[in-house]
């Protein structure tokens, strides 16, 4: 697990990202984020794979969008004043995610996350990274940018089958 999420070596503590999609909490370890900016209009872009909602203009740059809502739970973030892009890199590609808001960024101990339960991994669970539980609160899931990714990837034989 420390290889997978950033800790500060001194402290064994994990800095997360906290953000809400469809009311629940979902972290990403801040190692993957750029920055988080207010929401825009997106472009959209003809044939693109299914969970690819178009590209925004960040600086000159053109970043894909993912709706998180619509990837993890099948509902579309409807933007609001508090909606957010997260704008994130996993495998040297960058990507915005929108995010119903942007909560906080939490210090945790890398002693309070735990893998996902074992049933739900082999039953082909692997949205989560870790899970981490505090006293007092639900249970976070960090997400896996990973998964996220390879659902993308995986939209695009949706997107083409339907086209046919």
């Amino acid at each position: 697990m420390a290889d997978a999420i950033s800790m500060t070596s001194e402290e064994n503590e994990v800095t997360l990202g906290c953000f809400e999609v469809g009311g629940r909490m979902i972290a990403i370890d801040v190692a993957n984020v750029r920055e988080v900016v207010r929401w825009q209009p997106v472009t959209p872009l003809p044939r693109s794979p299914a969970l690819i909602d178009g590209v925004i203009d960040l600086r000159g740059a053109l970043v894909p969008v993912v709706d998180l809502g619509r990837a993890l739970n099948g509902r579309r973030i409807e933007p609001s004043t508090g909606t957010r892009f997260v704008v994130a890199e996993t495998d040297g590609l960058i990507l915005g995610l929108t995010v119903d808001s942007a909560v906080e960024v939490l210090q945790v101990s890398a002693a309070s996350m735990e893998d996902p339960p074992t049933l739900a991994t082999q039953a082909g669970y692997d949205v989560a990274r870790a899970v981490v539980r505090m006293p007092g609160s639900e249970p976070i899931v960090v997400l896996s940018l990973e998964y996220l990714l390879e659902s993308v990837y995986r939209s695009v034989l949706t997107t083409h089958e339907d086209a046919a």
